[in-house]
This record gives C-alpha cells, sequence and structure tokens, in this order.
C-alpha cells in the first residue's frame, strides 16, 4: 500500500572502505547486536539474528515476491512492517520437553502457534503490535512452496493453518501473505519465524521476565504451575506461561492473548532499560542465539536493515508501545471459533496508519487473559492520553478491542485446570 520515497545510498558510501579497523567492526557487532535484542524482544523474544549473517542469510526466504527495499527504511512511506511468527516444531532438543505435542504421527506438522505484526509509524515513532488469534476463521491465499508447488486457496480456514498452507520454506511467505490480504493488501517489508528452543534461550539469556499473577495458574496442558503474586519466569517456564489457555481466563485463544501481551510489555519495559541494553555480554549473547531458531525473510537477514530498524525505535517511549488484539466475532458456523470483526478492525487499522495515539477503552473482566494491576490509592486505572498529544492525535479504540500499552502493568487472570 505504501510508496517508497527518495532513496539514500548509504550501503554504497560503506562499501568504499576496504580495511575497516578493528575498533570499528567491533563497534558495529556491537551495533548490530543491539539492534537485533530491540527489534525481537518487542515480540515474544521473536526475532534473534546473530552476528554471522551470512549463515541466516543462506537460510532465508523471500516474502510479497522478494520485492527490493529501498536502502534506507527513512524512504518508507508510512513507516513499515515487520511479521513476527511463532511456530511448534518439535526440535529434537526440546521435544522432550512438550510431552504429548511432540509425541505420536503429528509432530512434523508446523502451525503459526503466535502470529504478530508489528507496525512501526513514520515520524513521531509509534510502535503497534497486533496480536492474530490462531482459532480465527478465514480465507487463506494460494502460497507457493520452495519447489514451485502452488498450493491452492482455502475458502475458510483457522489463521494458524498458514504456515502450513505454504509448504517447506513457503510458511514464512504464506503467513505473510494471509494476513496482508486480511489487512487489504498492506505491504509487510520484514518477517521471521521462530521455534519454541528461541523462546527458551532468549529468556534464560536475559535473566527471565517479571510476570503479575492475580490469582494462580495450574495448567495441566503446559505443565504450568505458578502461585499469585510476582514471578519472574525463563526458559521452559516462560514458555509455558506464553503458550497456556486454560490456565488463564475462560479458557479461550482469546485469554491466551492477554496473558501473553503481558509477557511482553515486561518484555519490553526490560529490553528497553540498562539490564539488558546496558550489559553488552548479554548482549552479545542475545545475538548469537538466533542462528540455529530462527528463519528470517531475506529483507531482513541485513545487519544495515537492522541497525536502521534498532535506530528507528532506540527513542520511541514506552507509552508509545501499545499491543492490541485483532477484533473478532463468534463464528455463527462454529461457536468454538471466531471470524474477524471488519467494522471495528476497520477502525482500527485506520488509526494505526494515520499514526494516531492509541487509546484502549476495555475494561477487563473476569474472562480476559488480565486485568490492569490494581493502582496505588487515590489514583485510578482509566486511560489517558499523552499530555503532549493534540485531540486530533487520539483515538479512542471502540471497547471490543482489547489490548494495552507497554506502560500498563496487568495481571493474569490464573484459572485451574487439572
Amino acid at each position: 500500500m505504501r510508496t517508497p520515497g527518495r532513496q539514500h545510498e548509504l550501503v554504497a558510501r560503506h562499501a568504499r572502505l576496504r580495511t575497516p579497523t578493528a575498533a570499528g567492526q567491533l563497534l558495529k557487532l556491537i551495533g548490530i547486536a543491539v539492534a537485533v535484542v530491540l527489534v525481537s524482544g518487542i515480540a515474544v523474544g521473536v526475532v534473534l539474528i546473530g552476528g554471522l549473517f551470512t549463515t541466516v542469510a543462506s537460510n532465508s526466504v523471500q516474502i510479497d515476491g522478494g520485492k527490493k527495499l529501498p536502502p534506507d527504511i527513512a524512504a518508507y512511506k508510512g513507516g513499515f512492517d515487520i511479521l513476527l511468527t511463532g511456530v511448534d516444531t518439535c526440535e529434537p532438543k526440546y521435544a522432550a520437553l512438550f510431552g504429548q505435542r511432540c509425541e505420536g504421527p503429528d509432530t512434523d506438522g508446523i502451525n503459526n502457534d503466535v502470529t504478530l505484526l508489528m507496525h512501526v509509524s513514520a515520524g513521531p515513532r509509534r510502535v503497534t503490535v497486533i496480536s492474530f488469534p490462531r482459532d480465527m476463521m478465514m480465507a487463506i491465499p494460494a502460497c507457493t512452496d520452495a519447489d514451485g508447488k502452488t498450493h491452492a486457496a482455502l475458502r475458510k480456514a483457522m489463521l494458524n493453518v498458514a504456515y502450513a498452507h505454504g509448504g517447506d520454506k513457503g510458511g514464512l511467505n504464506c503467513v505473510a501473505k494471509t494476513v496482508s490480504s486480511l489487512l487489504g493488501g498492506e505491504d509487510i517489508e520484514f518477517a521471521a519465524k521462530v521455534t519454541f528452543g528461541g523462546v527458551i534461550e532468549i529468556t534464560n539469556a536475559i535473566g527471565g521476565v517479571d510476570v503479575c499473577l492475580q490469582t494462580p495458574i495450574i495448567d495441566r496442558e503446559t505443565g504450568l504451575n505458578l502461585s499469585a503474586g510476582h514471578h519472574t519466569v525463563e526458559g521452559l517456564q516462560a514458555l509455558q506461561f506464553l503458550r497456556t489457555r486454560h490456565g488463564v481466563g475462560d479458557g479461550s485463544d482469546l485469554g491466551r492473548i492477554g496473558n501473553q501481551q503481558q509477557y511482553m510489555s515486561s518484555l519490553v519495559r526490560k529490553l528497553m532499560s540498562s539490564q539488558v541494553l546496558g550489559n553488552v555480554g548479554t548482549v552479545m549473547k542475545l545475538a548469537d542465539i538466533g542462528l540455529s531458531n530462527v528463519e528470517a525473510s531475506t529483507s531482513l537477514a541485513d545487519p544495515v536493515k537492522i541497525a536502521q530498524i534498532a535506530l528507528a525505535l532506540k527513542d520511541v517511549p514506552v507509552s508509545d508501545f501499545t499491543f492490541v488484539q485483532y477484533p473478532v466475532l463468534d463464528d455463527p458456523e462454529n461457536a468454538n471459533r471466531v471470524v474477524p470483526d471488519e467494522q471495528n478492525a476497520a477502525i482500527l487499522w485506520d488509526a494505526i496508519t494515520a499514526n494516531k495515539q492509541l487509546q484502549i477503552t476495555h475494561q477487563n473482566t473476569k474472562y480476559d487473559g488480565v486485568v490492569v494491576k490494581e493502582p496505588a490509592p487515590g489514583t485510578s486505572t482509566a486511560p489517558t492520553p499523552d499530555p503532549s498529544a493534540t485531540p486530533g492525535e487520539v483515538v479512542d479504540l471502540p471497547s471490543s478491542i482489547k489490548g494495552t500499552s507497554a506502560a500498563v502493568q496487568t495481571c493474569s487472570n490464573g484459572q485451574t485446570y487439572r
């Protein structure tokens, strides 16, 4: 939908440097690593691209037909999009941790268990992360796999089959095409997917993510057992927290999204703080982790692009990171599924593309995955517009659209599922 503006020739200028100094190389590597952390942390540690970009590039895949992008992201009119997909691959190293999911005849199937679109607006920079329900029934477009075989479009299917529908090395592109079609043909410039192992390793590397539980979570499906109160989750426990569905809210995928948004908000706050970015050793470790867990689009397997993305994000206030759930309605053909709420989705997407400040008006209940953390005495939990924003820049979203700002602390509505 967006048309690139004037292109800037940054890459060509650096190409003249035949013998970079050791210090220059080190600074470049550190800069790339910081960029990786900034990008990956925003979406459940979904993108981790290491220092050996040649390895990543060899495993990268094309999206949107491999369209060539301008060398400078400043030329992207209206900002840019990064698709982030978490898949439920049964990797040999971790398969024993997931019980029935990684046993039996269906272990080779790969679903996009988590599908997120991160939209980074043009100036002033704002970041909006849209979570798409995995159980949402919708049209899946025709997709072509690595062997050139085209898989016919599906009139109505769950969103989480899109990765498998794309076939070998075509899954990421198929998810991108599916999300793009849902948003009216939106250009998605960058994409990446991560595995179960990637989530485990990223949280181990940063020393865990702080989460809050209003009530305990006991979920036999994922094995998660957490008491009410504050916890720091990492490794397998962090993955269990992200995957739990029966253990939060009404036990649905929609409740799970609210729980994931709590985790993502906390992760953003930690990654944007000195705890991570101020520790060069941690940053470098994060950069190296991703080589065995990431599949990136060719557009993202580029250290210069990663550095540019990091520069675009580094000064965005935490309050301007907003997480929203794509609006849905009950599926009239299946009470256990949902379908896109096109009317409210248009309101949401129009506000995002117009770079408006989003105000969440939905009031969470016990059926949602999270509740807003109890405020201090004398304070209010009501949405407060950014005082620097003019009235025309603020959009109150319909109350059916759930979400949160990274600046708002929430707690899980835990449930017991034995």
